[in-house]
């Protein structure tokens, strides 16, 4: 087992704001800070939903707010939404711009695509990084990508994908974010990407309430598990766990605190 003791994490996208975590909240938070889990960041997913997780945020300086549109909703989402939005990076100090993206596994990928654009050029507006949900559907999104040539690039969210896909997200300059699928040994084309990635290119994330780790399944996933996870990222890189460690941060610094206008006050 890897010795964490000195070495601090940040979960860079938990939904800590979802109603499975309300009951035991200010707790899950203490444990998190006594393991050195010292920063959570949260996106949003629905504008109904965003009253609430920047209420969340406020009541504890760990979290970090994103606002989005999430594509799971895009059915129900109107152009009001994206003036909302707009209205909300206007009035707060966000970290990022998400989680948009596209996913292929369900309908009405036109109207998926022109939020994810309409969203990709408030991001650019705002100076902002994105969070980027995928599924079935880099062949969509990296074309978009390219045209767009974001100023803050961002993330692509618990990638899942093989090292050409991981290579074609990275030339774009964007990070991959890893998470609870490298503890699967089936998912052998995503820990063999992660093998072979610059280390410059990796955040740790747990996707939780989602995405339970191995050994896990059918509970609800906690950002607590992100030292689980990052115990499977060191058995598969070279680094030292300190070093990669503090990698890791230094790349949480470069995409989301470097830039004094996305720096939460």
């Amino acid at each position: 087992m890897v010795s964490t003791a000195i070495m601090f994490f940040t979960d860079s996208h938990c939904h800590i704001d979802f109603i499975e975590f309300d009951d035991n909240l200010n707790n899950l938070l203490q444990k998190c800070k006594k393991s050195n889990i010292h920063r959570i960041i949260v996106p949003g997913i629905t504008a109904k939903s965003w009253p609430r997780l920047l209420k969340t945020c406020q009541l504890h300086p760990c979290l970090y707010p994103c606002l989005g549109l999430h594509p799971w909703w895009i059915n129900k989402a109107s152009q009001s939404d994206l003036d909302t939005l707009e209205n909300n990076l206007h009035q707060h100090k966000l970290l990022a711009l998400g989680e948009i993206g596209i996913d292929g596994g369900i309908e009405d990928i036109d109207k998926q695509t022109h939020f994810f654009d309409q969203q990709l050029e408030l991001a650019n507006q705002f100076n902002l990084p994105v969070l980027i949900h995928h599924r079935k559907s880099h062949h969509l999104i990296v074309p978009i990508l390219k045209q767009k040539q974001q100023q803050q690039g961002g993330v692509i969210h618990a990638f899942s994908g093989n090292y050409q896909q991981a290579k074609a997200y990275i030339d774009l300059g964007y990070k991959l974010g890893i998470g609870g699928t490298i503890t699967y040994e089936r998912a052998k084309k995503t820990r063999e990407a992660i093998q072979k990635i610059p280390v410059e290119s990796i955040l740790l994330e747990t996707y939780a309430p989602a995405m339970p780790i191995s050994g896990h399944q059918g509970e609800h996933n906690s950002p607590l598990m992100l030292l689980p996870i990052f115990e499977h990222l060191c058995q598969l890189r070279v680094e030292k766990p300190v070093n990669l460690a503090e990698q890791i941060e230094n790349n949480i610094e470069q995409l989301f605190f470097l830039n004094e206008s996305n720096t939460l006050t």
